[in-house]
């Protein structure tokens, strides 16, 4: 039988063809072979026989990892990222279920001598990790000690000691920086000052070849740069190296990035169980495995050694459902962050070396209760295990300001489902209790400008009340169908900046009128206003009757003896800070109902208790862990979650964690985010190409609506322009300037393109009421040159100087006797069937959203001289002519179960991969075309020759643009 569970310690050693992997324990039943990934751009990853040997490999000089997170693809190289150092959190009720936090991650590059050299760093850092002193520390010091820090009330890692289980566990993680008045300021918080001073980004980066864990990120070497270099890094007015060099310098930033995202103390991972389902889930698939063993049994058809009796599965709290199957094929994958990057290894069914990571927080705690606290004689206590386990959901993912609301597919920003499990031992019998709320963003379409450190959120003006109450149906209709009934309880302001967006949730919540959505105010900033805190009890007094209506999972002696029948979704604007202090009240509240059940009671005593420590202390790291993957700092309010009161200590704290999080949403998330959105497999390479253009990402839903939205564009103008019986070739959307007989323009615009048998249609359209404003009709007998070649628009960046990728054509006819026509249509002529309300995306802001890819990228030469160059030579045989500039290629990733397709090209540009090849199927066309009237038959009908040419594009471009653009360039990715 193969080998089911991800290998916990996997060797990795080179060989000439490729990078070698098999496990470093193998399993004495199994006969474990080797996994090669050969070194390649796109590696092939290929298991190889057990009895194959292969001369070059040393196992003796490989190195062990903790796990495989995945390839990442990149421009010059592939790279495998491995887990080089965890931090063991504890047991999920059973021993074996451990779980482990990821600590260190190295990146080696599938280039022979890069990983060589990747590999050798690896195992230094090992070694210098096996300390001696650390190895003769006496354990019972350090209890001591952690006992010592418990009475203190310091976090709960502290409280809790933990047995190493390897020579580089015994090296303890840097406590992750907290929230309370403990701690002055998070290291986010001391790293402000220099994180906010531009200049200290300037030094020239080498080109690594072992990209590695927090340090690599933290503390980049200092190197000194002369004052030409400066220049050359403010001003890049001229190609600094190669095509490859610059991607290799921004490949080095995006693999920094990558593991950044991965060390920040968010990702947890088990080799034994499902960590994405609550308990009571689990239970419930218990349930439906045992119906379909019982079916099974009837047929005879249960696979030989399966156990049919059930009876201990349906309540066992611990039990994994499905364990004949691979892990990774149980887990949810809404909160399976690292499956894009694992599918080399999926898709060649090498089930032990894919394992799941979820981002979130997991922590194990305990307490004592006495068993009489009424009897001051009676020492019996009873022990009790608190776990939290938060699940961040990789559906919408990413930072504060990138993400919010909800998006076309109904899901929203920063979704995350938080279970509190207590274990009691009472009376020699066993207790086992479950508690789920989930938090979410507002799940309506809205955005919010990160430009100062309060930025009131809006609704997006282009969405109609009709998509935004069918957004969040769909939304709740999937989430109710998970969790039961709702009861929102909305922390935003009810008057001020958050007034209107909190007044439209109550509006279409209202519209929704279902029986499984129930909605609760408590505008959290007014009620605890003057720090008084004590005021949140008046909300868990209101929904006394929810707490008691939806319940809690509890087993008892491997009894059912309750369910959960509903959840808390509990919001703010960022689901963060106010959004924690709610759900930890929440909890609270259900941790006294659970041990009433039992009989025990939370001792009420001077001072804070165990309890309070142990609560309060699971709870804020909770706060943060969630705060620092969405925001980048540490939650505010950390410290009432953590102490129970507020004071001003912890207000100081709270603004130097705002500051960072403001230069965070201005400068470094910009750039975070189109990481995020590669990593997770929502975009291609194409986006740090378009990053490097607007300094920005496109949300990977937009992409989508957008290309949903140019073809209406084009049914609409053939609807509208051609005459019955008139065929259509083909119908595309291209870059234009404005105006006729101008190459270079201060005003482009995104034009509908029509080919018809008869004519080529140029068309004005109206994006924001969906019409037609005006079009030119030049029929085909009358195009006289066809000029197609490199179309530059910008000379700033590497990739809008790159021919294959920014091209175009020239159409030049002639317009004597009226042979083209240019008309404005009329404002009633649009199109009369009206788009369902999913599809309808009309409003003012859509046509600058439309072209917002052109207004940021030409922004920089809209501020030099406009630039109406003389056309080509060429083109003298007619009297007008219009210019083209292709759309660039940016397929928007479309997640299936485990293949990727991609939209954004008509059906006649299917297989273009680059904008010179779309711009020659269309010149082509429109020849094949015009060759029914003659004139496509002459063989200069087409020039090949640069439409704008990059001499001619410097030349627009002024000095105070570079400027600018290198001024961003340097805020936004650090040079």
């Amino acid at each position: 039988m193969s080998h089911l569970h991800p290998y916990e310690r996997i060797a990795v050693t080179i060989s000439d063809d490729g990078l070698l992997m098999r496990p470093h324990d193998p399993d004495p039943h199994d006969s474990p072979s080797c996994v090669r990934v050969s070194w390649n751009r796109t590696p092939k990853v290929e298991q190889l026989p057990s009895d194959t040997e292969i001369p070059t490999a040393d196992w003796s000089a490989s190195v062990v990892v903790y796990g495989i997170i995945g390839i990442l693809d990149l421009f010059n190289a592939s790279y495998l990222l491995v887990i080089t150092a965890r931090r063991p959190v504890g047991s999920l009720l059973e021993e074996a279920h451990t779980i482990h936090a990821v600590k260190d991650v190295s990146a080696v590059p599938l280039v022979r001598d890069r990983a060589r050299q990747a590999l050798t760093s690896i195992a230094a850092r090992t070694a210098a990790l096996r300390r001696p002193s650390l190895e003769e520390v006496n354990l019972s010091r350090v209890e001591k000690s952690a006992h010592e820090r418990h009475s203190h009330g310091l976090r709960t890692e502290s409280v809790q000691v933990v047995v190493p289980t390897s020579d580089l566990e015994q090296v303890q993680a840097t406590p992750f920086p907290s929230s309370g008045t403990s701690t002055p300021a998070s290291s986010e918080s001391v790293a402000f000052p220099d994180r906010l001073s531009p200049w200290t980004r300037l030094a020239g980066r080498d080109s690594v070849t072992a990209i590695e864990g927090p340090s690599s990120v933290l503390n980049p070497a200092a190197v000194n740069v002369e004052n030409d270099e400066m220049i050359d890094t403010v001003l890049p007015v001229k190609l600094l190296g190669s095509k490859e060099e610059q991607h290799a310098e921004l490949e080095d930033r995006v693999v920094r990035e990558c593991i950044r995202e991965y060390t920040k103390g968010c990702m947890f991972f088990s080799y034994r169980c499902d960590l994405t389902r609550s308990l009571q889930r689990k239970h419930e698939q218990s349930l439906k495995c045992a119906k379909q063993d019982d079916l099974l049994t009837m047929l005879n058809a249960l696979p030989q050694g399966r156990r049919t009796d059930r009876s201990e599965c349906k309540t066992n709290p611990s039990t994994e459902p499905y364990a004949t199957l691979p892990l990774w094929r149980r887990v949810d994958r809404q909160f399976w962050w690292n499956e894009y990057l694992s599918r080399p290894f999926i898709n060649n069914n090498l089930h032990s070396y894919v394992l799941p990571i979820v981002q979130g927080y997991f922590q194990i705690a305990n307490f004592h209760l006495p068993v009489n606290p009424q009897d001051p004689n009676d020492g019996s206590i009873s022990p009790v295990d608190y776990i939290i386990a938060s699940r961040r959901s990789r559906h919408r993912a990413g930072l504060r300001y990138q993400r919010r609301g909800v998006d076309d597919e109904a899901f929203v920003a920063n979704f995350v489902e938080t279970e509190t499990i207590i274990r009691v031992q009472r009376d020699s019998i066993s207790n086992v209790f479950s508690f789920v709320q989930i938090r979410g963003s507002i799940p309506l379409f809205w955005k919010q400008f990160g430009y100062s450190l309060k930025p009131p959120p809006v609704l997006a003006p282009e969405r109609t009340p009709e998509q935004n109450v069918d957004a969040m149906k769909r939304h709740f209709h999937n989430t109710t169908s998970v969790y039961g009934p709702h009861m929102i309880v909305n922390l935003t302001e009810q008057k001020g900046k958050e007034g209107t967006l909190c007044g439209a949730y109550k509006a279409y919540v209202n519209q929704l009128s279902s029986s499984n959505v129930s909605y609760c105010e408590f505008d959290f900033h007014h009620e605890t206003r003057g720090l008084k805190y004590d005021r949140l009890s008046s909300l868990v007094d209101r929904l006394e009757r929810t707490f008691e209506s939806q319940g809690y999972f509890w087993v008892s002696d491997g009894t059912l003896l309750s369910e959960q029948k509903g959840v808390f979704r509990v919001n703010c604007i960022d689901c963060l800070d106010r959004t924690n202090v709610i759900q930890s009240t929440f909890a609270r509240r259900v941790l006294g109902m659970q041990l009433g059940a039992l009989g025990l009671l939370i001792p009420a005593r001077a001072g804070r208790s165990e309890v309070d420590i142990v609560f309060n202390n699971v709870w804020a790291n909770n706060g943060d862990a969630i705060s620092r993957a969405y925001a980048g700092t540490s939650a505010l309010k950390g410290d009432f979650t953590r102490t129970g009161k507020r004071d001003i200590g912890g207000l100081l704290n709270d603004g130097v964690n705002s500051l960072t999080r403001l230069y965070s949403a201005t400068f470094s998330d910009w750039f975070c985010q189109a990481v995020i959105d590669f990593m997770l497999g929502h975009r291609t390479l194409s986006v740090f190409t378009e990053f490097l253009l607007k300094l920005r990402s496109t949300d990977p839903g937009e992409l989508m609506r957008l290309s949903r939205i140019r073809a209406e564009a084009i049914a609409t103008s053939v609807s509208l322009l051609l005459e019955e019986g008139e065929t259509l070739f083909s119908g595309w959307t291209v870059f234009s300037p404005e105006a006729l007989n101008v190459k270079l323009s201060e005003r482009f615009e995104e034009k509908v393109l029509l080919l018809s048998a008869r004519a080529l249609y140029i068309v004005s359209y109206d994006y924001v009421l969906d019409k037609v404003k005006l079009h030119t009709r030049v029929p085909l007998e009358m195009i006289v040159r066809v000029v197609k070649g490199a179309y530059i628009v910008s000379s700033l960046e590497e990739a809008s100087r790159d021919p294959i990728q920014n091209a175009g054509f020239l159409v030049s006819w002639l317009s004597v006797d009226q042979s083209s026509s240019q008309k404005v249509t009329s404002p009633y002529m649009h199109n009369s069937s009206q788009p369902p309300a999913s599809e309808a995306r009309r409003t003012p802001s859509v046509s600058r959203r439309l072209s917002s890819a052109l207004i940021n990228k030409f922004s920089n030469t809209s501020k030099s001289r406009a630039a109406s160059t003389h056309p080509p030579r060429s083109c003298i045989d007619g009297d007008t002519f219009a210019a083209f500039k292709v759309l660039p290629i940016d397929p928007t990733r479309v997640e299936g179960e485990f293949t990727t397709t991609y939209g954004e090209l008509t059906d006649d540009l299917t297989g273009a991969t680059t904008c010179k090849e779309v711009v020659d199927l269309m010149v082509d066309a429109i020849k094949r075309a015009c060759c029914k009237f003659g004139t496509g038959l002459r063989e200069d009908f087409i020039v090949e020759e640069d439409v704008v040419s990059l001499e001619d594009a410097k030349r627009a471009t002024s000095m105070y643009a570079r400027m600018e653009y290198s001024m961003k360039r340097l805020l936004w990715l650090g040079g």
